[in-house]
Parts: structure tokens; C-alpha cells; sequence
């Protein structure tokens, strides 16, 4: 099975507004969007030439970041690892596409996902909601 590419990094934040300003202020990345609704808040900032994407966000448990990999067909790379002893944690949608997160048996964190709506990255540049 081939990822595509390593497209976000998903950290934990427990106060996404107070991290924003550390990543921007002191190390001097560039803050992409500031979402909020339905009682999260996530923020991404550009670190250096993505891929891949930093998000803080305040709803994501742990504090292990998540890997989220991009592979050409979700269906076709979840049917590969479950033949090979993978198993799935949580099947949910993301403004990109469909997502599968599961954990490796030392605790590291992965997604993938697979790129149906390329457009989404697109209505979140530059939205400030906090």
C-alpha cells in the first residue's frame, strides 16, 4: 500500500488561541485559518512549505498528534491493512473526505484519508473565526 503524502500533522491543543500566538509570534509561522463551530476549534499554521499542514486542535484527545496520510482510495488501503492484521479505531468524514484513524501498537497516532472535495482547503484560507 503507498500513502500519497503526509498532508496534516493533528495536535491536541488545550488552548488553541494561546498556541496560535506561540506558533505565529515566536516561531514565526504563518497562521492559514482559525475555525471554530460546533464546539471545537482548530487552527492551522504553515510551518514551512506544505505539505504538511500543522493543526492545533482543541478536540482531538491525548496528547499524541495524528498523522493523517493521503492515499488514492480509502476503501482499497483499509481492505490492504485489514488483511494484514490492522485495526480501525474511527471511520468519520473530514471537509477533505473520508478518514480512518487507528493507533500502531507503540501509540503513534495515523489517519488516511482520501481527497474527494478539493476544494475544501480552499473556503477555510483566511477565516479568522477567533
Amino acid at each position: 500500500m503507498a500513502f500519497e503524502s503526509l498532508d496534516f500533522v493533528y495536535h491536541p491543543s488545550r488552548d488553541v488561541k494561546r498556541d496560535i500566538a506561540y506558533f505565529t509570534d515566536v516561531l514565526g509561522g504563518r497562521l492559514r485559518f482559525a475555525v471554530e463551530g460546533m464546539g471545537t476549534r482548530v487552527a492551522a499554521i504553515e510551518l514551512s512549505p506544505p505539505p504538511p499542514l500543522f493543526l492545533l486542535a482543541d478536540h482531538v484527545e491525548g496528547d499524541t498528534p495524528i498523522l493523517v496520510y493521503r492515499v488514492p482510495k480509502l476503501s482499497e488501503a483499509l481492505t490492504s491493512l485489514a488483511k494484514q492484521g490492522w485495526e480501525r479505531e474511527a471511520t468519520f468524514e473530514i471537509p477533505h473526505g473520508p478518514i480512518c484513524s487507528f493507533r500502531a501498537p507503540g501509540g503513534q497516532r495515523i489517519a488516511l484519508y482520501q481527497l474527494t472535495r478539493p476544494g475544501a482547503a480552499a473556503t477555510f484560507e483566511g477565516r479568522r473565526d477567533f
